[in-house]
């Protein structure tokens, strides 16, 4: 199959797990159950989504689309409701005009699944998993609320995303119902998809392959908020230029526009030092943990760990005023804590002006 939808790479295994499962669900197979849904997950920002609209690109589909935030409502139902008239919406453009069309879901799991104790299972989640599960048995039969006519419908293959399906409602995602696809793209498929995002940038598939061997551990997302990171340079410059002052009215109150700026030189060296900023920014906040530490310290967990180690932290506050400080140590867990000391390097020692 040609993977290729104009300057995008589509993954070879994510084209034929769709493809296959469209098609199946338009031909009439003799004694063979089809799943209605197909549920492509994995993991944060690998591209599930746009790698699904590359595909119904492909195919000619203009998909009925919902997202996460139509799945819960002030209304008790109103989810369920919507699922039922998208549904067929996208049957009727079968019918009618003689289209292939699919429902797609975005982000099922965190609409309808249960995110741990801290999360509440509200009518509308449960509502949502019984909709889905009773137009995956009976696909050609959906009724709205308050209109029960006995009429065949179009079957409407459902194709939706999440990253965790295992906080789903278990009978929903059985295999009569819901066939899963785990998307984890290869080191392929990600050079694959860099090369589309740089394709207008003039950067070598040498240095594509070496910013995507540099940092192996990232999600596809990653490459592009890279890209992005460039342009901040030519952005602060043209801020630089016209004047914060000034900067609103240009931007949104100007008969000539917002600006345009020329193409800034991506190299290799470049896009390098802002993946590793990138990562710095990433690790911090995985070491901050804000939500553990916010009740019980005042510096945000470790996120100063970096200028600790530089030894460019300690000591600046107290050095900036001349007051009379106790002698005492700054732990809170030492047996000589003192609120009111001072320590210049971070130790439970005081050297004293």
């Amino acid at each position: 199959m040609d993977n290729q939808m104009g300057d995008y790479y589509i993954a070879p295994a994510f084209m034929d797990k769709i493809v296959v499962h469209i098609a199946k669900n338009f031909m009439n197979l003799p004694n063979i159950k089809v799943p209605l849904i197909l549920g492509v997950w994995g993991g944060k920002g690998q591209g599930k989504s746009f790698q699904c609209e590359l595909v119904f690109a492909k195919l000619g589909i203009n998909p009925i689309m919902m997202s996460a935030g139509e799945l819960e409502s002030g209304n008790a139902g109103e989810p369920a409701k919507l699922i039922r008239q998208r549904y067929r919406e996208a049957a009727d453009m079968i019918q009618k005009k003689g289209k292939m069309c699919c429902l797609f879901i975005n982000d099922l799991d965190a609409g309808a699944g249960r995110m741990g104790g801290t999360t509440q299972y509200t009518v509308n989640n449960q509502m949502v998993n019984a909709t889905l599960m009773n137009i995956a048995d009976n696909p050609t039969n959906v009724q709205l609320p308050g209109v029960y006519i006995k009429e065949e419908i179009p079957r409407v293959p459902i194709i939706v995303t999440g990253n965790d399906f295992s906080t789903l409602y278990a009978p929903l995602i059985r295999d009569g119902r819901m066939e899963k696809f785990y998307w984890a793209p290869t080191r392929e498929d990600r050079i694959g998809v860099c090369k589309g995002i740089f394709k207008t940038d003039s950067v070598p598939e040498a240095g594509i392959v070496k910013l995507v061997d540099t940092f192996p551990g990232q999600s596809i997302d990653f490459f592009g908020a890279l890209r992005a990171r460039v342009y901040d340079d030519e952005v602060r410059n043209w801020i630089s230029c016209v004047g914060v002052e000034s900067m609103g009215k240009l931007l949104v109150n100007s008969r000539e526009g917002p600006p345009t700026f020329k193409k800034p030189a991506m190299t290799v060296e470049k896009l390098l030092e802002y993946g590793y900023m990138l990562v710095r920014e990433q690790e911090n906040v995985k070491r901050v943990q804000l939500a553990d530490k916010y009740l019980n310290e005042a510096a945000l967990g470790d996120a100063n760990e970096d200028a600790i180690k530089q030894g460019s932290f300690y000591g600046k506050a107290a050095q900036q005023v001349d007051l009379p400080v106790p002698e005492g140590c700054t732990d809170r867990q030492a047996d000589n804590f003192d609120p009111t000391a001072r320590s210049d390097n971070g130790t439970c020692l005081y050297d004293g002006k």
